[in-house]
């Protein structure tokens, strides 16, 4: 790790303003394989909702995926989800729960 510290060091020296260019292009690349993954996830459940086997397993599991999916895009500038939910055909019932609990087994 001190490799990156001390290559950071050196950038800084020579451009100040490029010190933190390799942090923040680290920064862009999880965000973009984070979003990646829970788009992943969201792909999944569908796909298994539409199986139809274990359908309240999966419209949970796809309405919990949907959120988290809609919630990491807000949280990286993406407000809009129209195109989303039409590319990946989010079904409406998925939507209809979004942000619902799951009843508790008892």
């Amino acid at each position: 790790m001190s490799g990156l510290r001390d290559s950071l060091d050196l950038i800084r020296m020579v451009r100040p303003e490029a010190g933190t260019a390799a942090i923040d292009h680290e920064i862009q690349a999880e965000r973009a394989s984070s979003l990646g993954a829970a788009e992943a996830r969201v792909i999944k459940a569908i796909a298994e909702l539409k199986n139809g086997e274990d359908r309240q397993h999966w419209l949970t599991e796809a309405q919990q995926a949907v959120w988290a999916y809609f919630m990491q895009r807000e949280l990286i500038g993406f407000r809009r989800h129209a195109d989303v939910i039409r590319d990946l055909n989010i079904p409406p019932e998925v939507l209809a729960g979004l942000g619902s609990m799951p009843a508790k087994r008892q």
